[in-house]
């Protein structure tokens, strides 16, 4: 697959456009009342600021999607987030602040003939999890909180899960043509072994597994802890990549930034899909192919980031924040091997 087949690429290869700040923060005030401080915040895709409202000290987040990306998608979004919030109003996500008119969310065009959404969120306080000691307890409440947020969304669903998108890890093959940037031929091999093994046992079995919207995006940088408990999950962030897909490529991703680097990479993920299990069971077709998407997801980390940080070097250090850890993780799941690992899951599962 080349570069301009790579599903929904322009979202991705294409850097969203620079928003005026003036423009901004007028458009918070007209649109939500809110006047203050205003702070640029770092996004993949989308243009994000946090606002601090001057008359009470309230915190916001808005966010202004990327012109590519369609209304259909960012609608998909904010209706699992009102969903949620009706579910399971217990859960630490975001909710969404409606306009002084009571919309969810608007599109808006700065002067350049590009539509964008716009949509305000509460903001969650919070430690970022890479900045929080690591613990067993708390590893298992990761899991715990995901089981619960994948229950919670069972009874959703929207057009837009449909669509094609870049992080969508039933179609992980998708990458493929991406494995070219990779210049070491080592690292290459390893990753187009990993991309044929997801395509051989894992892909069939997946068109067989439950499917649900998901969050499809449970890594450690969109989860924030309590300062005062850092074993306690205080928020979960960021729904930008939610898809529909098997349930079981929500735990597959969660487990990909757990895995260890050393000898025994499943040291921090066998318990994790233990902890999962114990809120949402999995049943034996499931636990059969969570390392090989475990493992494919860690090369489309590394394919995908690799091959934006080579078309804008200046955001470079964002979309590589993962991409040395993702390697080391990799290579140490190649050591342990597909039959071994899914045994060691089978035996914590007692399946």
């Amino acid at each position: 697959m080349t570069n301009a087949e790579f599903a929904d690429a322009q979202v991705l290869s294409d850097a969203s456009p620079a928003l005026d700040d003036a423009w901004v923060r007028e458009l918070a005030r007209e649109h939500y009342g809110i006047d203050g401080e205003m702070k640029p915040l770092t996004g993949e895709r989308d243009r994000n600021y946090r606002l601090e409202r001057a008359a009470d000290g309230a915190r916001f987040m808005l966010k202004i999607s990327h012109p590519a990306e369609t209304a259909l998608v960012a609608d998909f979004q904010t209706k699992a987030l009102l969903h949620l919030a009706a579910t399971d109003p217990g859960l630490p996500v975001q909710r969404i602040v409606p306009t002084r008119g009571g919309a969810a969310s608007f599109v808006c065009d700065p002067g350049d003939g590009l539509p964008r959404v716009v949509r305000l969120f509460s903001y969650l306080p919070g430690l970022p999890l890479p900045e929080a000691p690591r613990t067993p307890l708390q590893q298992q409440n990761i899991a715990r909180m995901l089981a619960r947020l994948d229950l919670a969304l069972a009874g959703f669903d929207h057009p837009a899960g449909e669509l094609p998108l870049p992080w969508d890890l039933q179609r992980a093959d998708g990458v493929r043509g991406l494995l070219a940037h990779i210049a070491e031929p080592e690292r290459r091999a390893l990753a187009a072994a990993a991309l044929d093994r997801f395509e051989r046992d894992a892909k069939p079995v997946l068109r067989t597994l439950p499917a649900q919207p998901i969050h499809n995006d449970f890594n450690i940088y969109n989860l924030l802890v309590d300062p005062a408990d850092t074993d306690r999950i205080a928020a979960i962030l960021d729904f930008g990549d939610m898809v529909r897909a098997p349930c079981i490529n929500d735990l597959a991703v969660a487990a990909a930034y757990q895995a260890g680097t050393d000898g025994d990479p499943l040291a921090a993920i066998v318990p994790l899909v233990a902890a999962y299990h114990a809120v949402r069971p999995l049943s034996p077709a499931e636990a059969g192919v969570l390392f090989d998407l475990i493992t494919a997801r860690l090369v489309m980390v590394v394919a995908i980031s690799g091959w934006r940080a080579a078309r804008y070097p200046e955001n470079a250090p964002y979309l590589l924040r993962n991409n040395p850890l993702s390697w080391a993780r990799l290579q140490a799941c190649e050591r342990v091997g597909s039959a071994a690992a899914t045994a060691a899951f089978r035996r914590a599962l007692n399946l």
